[in-house]
């Protein structure tokens, strides 16, 4: 698999701190081999758990490369937890603000000096009832378009079944299965010149969760939705 990305005092302390959090559950890996064991790469996935970050950091670690997560700003004020993220390359995401841009900036930046950038396009842990992915943000496609990286799908489930953010339950007992799926790096040729129109943001973010939920279809041998969920489109317009 090569030698391990190096990452610092940083990310020595999440691993102490998301190690354990992850044996909580019971990591199943597919296809593992399909995430770039060196240079840039845009990893794009689900959102359905607080614990996503921190089990999916140990699944990017355990293969070798140091995630840079894009987070909502919040995250990086939490004691401790925020100084981690922080401290090992996390880039914070201010939506709605004059620092959004800002926060997109620094993420093609970590590409540009050849990181692992892993991306939560739907912003937020979905709200789709069923907990498929929701309708996304459109920055995970300007990233996309805008290096010449590859842009890998991956899904995760299980996380939810330990810990439901929005009913709040919290059930380790009986240890549940962790699943993570990595699917092959998007072919975004055809998109690359043309016109970054808001038409062309919109068609290749589609593209890309539509990946994702399709990964997602497999992990839980479940048909997949024919749209993603909007919980409110009149609060999401003009937000991508």
């Amino acid at each position: 698999m090569g030698k391990r990305e190096k990452g610092g005092f940083w990310v020595g302390a999440a691993a102490v701190l998301f190690y354990p959090l992850t044996w909580m559950g019971k990591s199943v890996y597919r296809d593992t081999e399909r995430i770039p064991r060196d240079g840039a790469a845009l990893l794009v996935m689900n959102h359905v758990s607080h614990l996503d970050p921190a089990v999916d950091a140990v699944f990017v670690h355990r293969n070798k490369r140091v995630p840079r997560f894009l987070a909502k700003d919040s995250l990086f004020r939490v004691p401790i937890f925020g100084k981690i993220l922080g401290g090992s390359g996390g880039i914070p995401v201010y939506r709605g603000t004059a620092s959004a841009q800002e926060s997109l900036r620094a993420a093609h930046e970590a590409l540009a000096n050849g990181k692992l950038v892993l991306i939560y396009p739907e912003g937020t842990i979905t709200k789709d009832p069923d907990g498929w992915p929701m309708r996304a943000h459109t920055g995970v496609a300007r990233l996309a378009l805008q290096n010449d990286i590859p842009v890998v799908p991956a899904a995760r489930w299980g996380t939810n079944h330990i810990w439901n953010g929005y009913t709040k339950k919290f059930r380790p007992l009986p240890r549940k299965k962790l699943y993570t799926s990595v699917g092959d790096p998007i072919d975004l040729s055809e998109y690359r010149n043309r016109p970054v129109t808001n038409e062309v943001l919109r068609e290749v973010t589609d593209l890309i969760m539509t990946r994702v939920r399709d990964l997602l279809g497999e992990i839980r041998h479940e048909p997949v939705p024919e749209a993603f969920y909007r919980p409110s489109a009149k609060r999401e317009k003009d937000k991508d």
